[in-house]
């Protein structure tokens, strides 16, 4: 097994058999791909969750990979929908069984750097970072899709066409509608 071979090949090979090519397949895009779940998915334990199951639908899906796209295009399209399934199923949980409103003001954001600038300067970053991710997650799903795929995963239009399964100028108008949206819903703190 080489580590040069492409995901064209290492597909050929799971279809023959050979989870040892899955492995690596699975090694080689599971950080984009828990990646780009992460922002459709808040809770860090479903994201983990959710990637692994976009994995095991890929597997079992494989045989009908007819290779049209780049792998991880379809891997992608595969994970984008397992997010949707997974928010759709969640909203139709009985209440109580998410954690209490007073627990998520208690519990820790995680993952913060240490401050190494002035607590105005780092106040001020933290309060546009979480200003963004609030604007990127009150986008309709087609808008955080198509923004997180381009602005986040660096993914080309013709590459997120492809992966939405709609027309490039579609693609372009989403990804100019959510910047406007986020913007709106950002500029009065750029503005000082």
């Amino acid at each position: 097994m080489s580590a040069d071979e492409t995901d064209k090949e290492l597909v050929s090979r799971v279809k023959q058999g050979d989870r040892a090519a899955f492995n690596l397949l699975f090694g080689r895009h599971q950080q984009k791909i828990r990646s780009l779940v992460a922002r459709h998915i808040r809770n860090p334990e479903d994201v983990e969750d959710v990637a692994q199951e976009a994995f095991i639908r890929a597997f079992r899906a494989l045989s009908k990979f007819r290779g049209d796209s780049a792998f991880y295009t379809w891997l992608y399209r595969i994970a984008i929908n397992t997010a949707h399934n997974h928010q759709i199923a969640k909203s139709r949980r009985p209440p109580g069984v998410d954690i209490a409103a007073e627990e998520a003001q208690s519990m820790d954001g995680g993952g913060r750097l240490v401050e190494a600038e002035g607590p105005e300067a780092a106040a001020s970053r933290d309060e546009l970072a979480e200003a963004i991710e609030q604007a990127v997650a009150s986008l309709p799903d087609d808008l955080r899709s198509a923004l997180t795929l381009r602005e986040f995963e660096g993914l080309t239009y013709e590459e997120i066409a492809v992966i939405m399964e709609c027309p490039l100028g579609t693609v372009r108008s989403r990804i100019f509608r959510a910047r406007e949206a986020v913007d709106r819903r950002i500029g009065h703190l750029l503005d000082r």
